[in-house]
């Protein structure tokens, strides 16, 4: 797992993916901070908490290349028939881009200092919004990663991302739209927005956790069997 990790992680700063990523979060970062500041407002967590819609249009450009662009290239068999578990390549692949993801958050550090030097902060509850921001983000990544898992084409891998992280995190103002009741309460409980935003509220919650963890490992579970069915096919 470990080399394929540090292959993936390479690769994001090998082309201009990883630096136009980077540079789109330290960009919205810097200007919520700015508001903040300006504001008065010492909560870093706030900012932290408004990426979650700048990640709907960066994260699927950080994983639409995870596994589609080894099949493109027609690299993946090399990948399959290695003497190497197919779940190692895949925890590989992710960790590489949450790594990235969380590389994105480093300013948010430097923020909180600023504050905390003129001001009494709250460090747990920035803290707790840098987790709940990590759950969210390894949720979309994983599902970006089994969606390239399914096409040899990154530019539809993205757009299919795209799509559904749209569904995935806004699901509750799509619910209003549906006239039966219980599955529109559903979908507002389900939506990702609903489960982030207490974390930036610092409301713990083991249920929004294990949400998003299950969320993960459903569909790193699916790239493993997507993995799993081209080497056998």
């Amino acid at each position: 797992m470990n080399a394929i990790f540090k292959r993936e992680f390479k690769s994001y700063f090998s082309t201009p993916v990883g630096y136009i990523v980077l540079a789109a979060f330290y960009f919205f970062l810097g200007l919520y901070f700015t508001m903040l500041y300006s504001y008065g407002s010492p909560s870093i967590e706030t900012a932290v908490m408004a990426m979650s819609t700048v990640s709907i249009f960066t994260l699927p450009v950080l994983t639409m290349r995870l596994m589609s662009e080894d099949r493109r290239q027609k690299v993946d068999q090399v990948l399959i028939t290695a003497p190497v578990k197919l779940s190692s390549i895949v925890l590989g692949k992710f960790f590489a881009a949450l790594s990235v993801f969380a590389l994105a958050f480093a300013p948010t550090v430097i923020f909180e200092i600023v504050f905390a030097v003129k001001v009494s902060v709250n460090v747990f509850s920035y803290i707790y919004s840098l987790f709940g921001m990590m759950l969210l983000g390894g949720a979309l990544i994983a599902i970006g990663m089994f969606i390239s898992c399914l096409t040899e084409s990154p530019v539809i891998s993205a757009i299919l991302t795209l799509v559904i992280n749209i569904l995935a995190l806004y699901m509750s103002n799509f619910a209003s739209m549906i006239s039966i009741s219980w599955i529109s309460k559903i979908l507002e409980k389900a939506a990702f927005i609903s489960a982030a935003e207490k974390f930036s509220e610092s409301i713990f919650n083991v249920t929004d956790i294990v949400y998003f963890l299950s969320i993960i490992a459903a569909f790193i579970f699916l790239s493993v069997r997507s993995l799993e069915k081209r080497r056998w096919s």
